[in-house]
């Protein structure tokens, strides 16, 4: 138990730091899109947190670190991409709006704070396997690297397809329906989800796996109920009108599938 609080300190303690380095740069530079850069962030310096402080250095330790690495480097990279040629995202905006000048910045820290807190907590399959890492391999195991490369690419070309209609002048103010998005109004957020299930049947045979289902569960919830699909599709109409209802009309909300 010892060793978990250990871990668990180490993680929290540099997320804690990234986040309030992200919050200096949002002071300067009033651009409040950088916390998602840090959320990418925030999983890559834990997994590696678990990886050194844990027990051992099994096998399934190097490859659940790879993966929360290779993914959430990936997906920090495409967010500072849009991060430089984009302006702050809507929802930031609004939220500034609501809060007013003279309170914006201390409240903008703590969502700062609570983003890393919240990415901490879903960091419980790669907790498990830092910890206890089961010994020998099972296909069940297997299954979740399979379901996470799935996931990594889908997402990988899902960001591309849209970055790249949102490159071109002609498409402002149009609806990307190319590629993934013809399927479905959120790929990205369908495959973000399945990287997660793919992390939870990889530590589901260490002792405690089954308790890794609270990631993929919660992670489920925050993009179809709460911050994902909800605020996406409100700006969307919002900015798109007409063109969107007809895409929601038409188009799966999360699950690709043929259009109605």
């Amino acid at each position: 138990m010892g060793n978990l609080f250990e871990m668990l300190g180490a993680a929290f303690f540099l997320v804690m730091v990234l986040m309030g380095v992200l919050w200096i740069v949002y002071f300067v530079k009033r651009n409040a899109s950088i916390v998602d850069i840090g959320w990418a962030i925030s999983f890559v310096l834990a997994s590696w947190a678990y990886f050194f402080i844990g027990d051992g250095f099994a096998p399934k330790k190097w490859v659940m670190t790879a993966m929360v690495t290779i993914w959430g480097c990936r997906m920090a990279w495409h967010l500072y991409q849009r991060y430089i040629s984009s302006e702050e995202d809507s929802s930031y905006q609004e939220l500034r709006k609501s809060w007013g000048p003279e309170n914006d910045s201390v409240k903008f820290f703590m969502l700062f704070i609570f983003q890393g807190v919240l990415a901490l907590i879903l960091t419980l399959p790669f907790i498990i396997i830092g910890a206890a890492a089961a010994p020998g391999w099972h296909g069940i195991e297997l299954l979740g690297v399979f379901l996470w490369l799935i996931g990594v690419a889908g997402e990988a070309f899902a960001d591309h397809q849209l970055f790249q209609f949102k490159q071109n002048p002609a498409n402002k103010g149009k609806v990307c329906q190319e590629g993934l998005w013809y399927f479905s109004r959120h790929p990205n957020y369908f495959f973000e989800f399945i990287v997660w299930v793919g992390f939870f049947f990889f530590a589901l045979q260490t002792t405690g796996g089954w308790l890794a289902v609270i990631s993929p569960a919660l992670m489920l919830a925050l993009l179809t109920k709460v911050s994902g699909i909800p605020l996406n599709e409100a700006q969307a109409l919002k900015s798109k009108g007409e063109a969107y209802a007809e895409y929601q009309k038409t188009t799966s909300s999360f699950v690709p599938w043929f259009k109605s």
